[in-house]
């Protein structure tokens, strides 16, 4: 059997390193348009921010180790330029030469990736750059290192933004982030990512949101990026505004591309021709949560693409069941991270949905340096079947996402969170985890325990006195800063000034997170009151709203 791949990163690479494990005698050539193989792209802006320093950690394999240990035939700087489906054959053009040869193939995969887009805004300059690969890498790297630039624009604050404007920060460069969306980090919904915000803010990076870029021009002083409100000058810009799937090869060869122009594939990653697979950002995904269509650039369903494809080649059945886009990012110091869908997306898919917000330590609160991580978690409203969930913080938020990860891969509801027996020491956690926590606050919700408004609900309560608006906390933290028309009431003394609450009243209550609201929304319903507590507290609502 004789098998092509073409493209030798995430994908292609896993799918060639697995056609060999499961048959010693196929002849395997990789085909890879670039210098390098099976590099690490999610490396890269690490490097040009100097947490990695050696040039050769980037590179996992290199074509003769490739070999070596796979007997694959590696052409580097060689592209597959057309497919011929009728005579099962390719052209190939080596791009050192210029000149273009035929091969022939038994099963054909394809993992071209997802290039970045390039508004025709951002004129050619040896001042504007994107970030891909490798050459790309050291293309920036030799022009800070010989330029010496103090400034630097990043358009696009998705998640190869917002590394890369970490990056040049500690790199020592003046930074700024253009977003023409009202946020940064789109997975994120608008309320979660308002910490991010913040934090890239404290960390000296500039943020300009609900910006376009309109044009760049260039003289011999820099850049001058043109905005909808302003100009900004820099002497480079990176370009992060988003990828598109690199399918051309795949339209020109008559195979069913979806909407966005991803490759269309079944769930053993096999294209419209039974002899062609697919894998990787240039195709198109099942949603896992809605069984939607999408695109997921991601590394790990890459990974696990390239092997599914190599096992049905080889004879095992392996399918694919869809992404839900499991991801993490580091924002200096600060974790992101999410998994499944968002509040955008259920609310575009009519889906009946509620939210949860909590903030909960890192690790028990008695040992030293716990710090609390905001959560958001969507659920469905029958059953409780969890959907999402959004964590932003520090130590310990990648693990509880992961932990929710696993919960919507198998179905989970809010009651299975809740029984969840997860490792406790306080040094890692506390005796109810996070996610514990979450499954509690869920389950509270819809047995009727207690019910919630959320910060978006909070300026169109009526301030007349029809609704009784009480602020749990202490003294000094209401003085600190508290919702207008919330009168203080501390928890710890509701329970003698109930005779002066009004019972015709709903009420409404919120501490600094939400707990000790619960806490007096409980007392409160016992007695007969109509009470509501504000999910996630002051602390999210002043986030927010400001």
């Amino acid at each position: 059997m004789k098998v092509l791949i073409v493209g030798g990163v995430a994908g292609g690479a896993s799918a060639a390193a697995r056609l060999r494990r499961l048959d010693e005698d196929a002849e395997i050539i990789l085909f890879e348009r670039g210098p390098h193989i099976s590099f690490a792209n999610c490396a890269l802006p690490y490097y040009l921010g100097g947490e990695i320093t050696d040039r050769a950690k980037l590179t996992l394999q290199t074509p003769a180790s490739f070999h070596a240990r796979f007997n694959t035939d590696v052409r580097v700087n060689q592209e597959v330029v057309a497919i011929d489906r009728t005579a099962k054959t390719v052209m190939v053009r080596d791009l050192r030469t210029g000149e273009d040869y035929a091969e022939s193939y038994d099963k054909l995969i394809l993992s071209p990736g997802a290039e970045p887009v390039m508004p025709p805004i951002a004129k050619k300059s040896g001042r504007v750059f994107t970030l891909r690969n490798i050459p790309d890498t050291y293309k920036i790297k030799d022009f800070m290192e010989t330029e010496q630039p103090k400034s630097a624009v990043v358009v696009g604050g998705g998640y190869i933004g917002i590394e890369m404007a970490e990056n040049l920060k500690n790199a020592g460069l003046d930074v700024t982030v253009v977003e023409m969306l009202d946020q940064v980090i789109a997975p994120l919904d608008y309320d979660m990512a308002c910490d991010v915000h913040r934090h890239l803010r404290q960390k000296g990076v500039k943020l300009l949101l609900s910006e376009a870029v309109k044009q760049v021009t260039e003289d011999e002083s820099g850049l001058c990026v043109i905005l909808g409100g302003g100009e900004l000058y820099a002497d480079m810009l990176i370009m992060a505004v988003g990828v598109r799937p690199e399918s051309g090869l795949a339209r020109d060869a008559g195979l069913a591309l979806g909407a966005r122009g991803g490759i269309v594939v079944d769930t053993a990653m096999r294209t419209s021709d039974p002899d062609i697979y697919a894998v990787g950002d240039a195709v198109e995904i099942t949603d896992f949560v809605t069984g939607q269509p999408g695109m997921i650039p991601l590394a790990g369903p890459a990974n696990k693409q390239g092997r599914i494809a190599a096992d049905n080649i080889c004879g095992v059945h392996s399918k694919f069941r869809g992404a839900q886009g499991s991801a993490i990012l580091k924002v200096f110091d600060m974790t992101v991270a999410t998994t499944g869908i968002n509040e955008k997306t259920a609310q575009k898919l009519g889906l009946d949905y509620d939210k949860v917000f909590l903030y909960s330590g890192s690790h028990a609160g008695y040992y030293p340096g716990a710090v609390n991580m905001s959560i958001k978690v969507l659920f469905e409203k029958s059953g409780g079947k969890i959907l999402g969930a959004q964590i932003v913080g520090f130590e310990g938020a990648d693990k509880r996402c992961d932990v929710f990860a696993t919960a919507i891969r198998a179905g989970m509801t809010a009651s299975d969170l809740a029984q969840l027996e997860l490792c406790y020491a306080p040094p890692y956690s506390s005796a109810k985890d996070p996610v514990n926590m979450a499954g509690f606050t869920i389950e509270n919700q819809l047995t009727g325990k207690v019910k919630n408004i959320h910060w978006h609900d909070v300026d169109s309560l009526p301030r007349d006195g029809s609704v009784t608006l009480l602020d749990v906390r202490l003294p000094r933290e209401y003085a600190m800063g508290h919702i207008d028309g919330f009168e203080n009431l501390p928890l710890d003394e509701l329970r003698g000034h109930l005779d002066g609450l009004d019972k015709s009243k709903k009420v409404c209550v919120t501490c600094q997170v939400g707990l000790r609201g619960y806490i007096a929304a409980r007392i409160l319903s016992q007695r007969g009151f109509d009470v509501y507590n504000l999910s996630g507290g002051y602390r999210l609502y002043h986030s927010v709203v400001g």
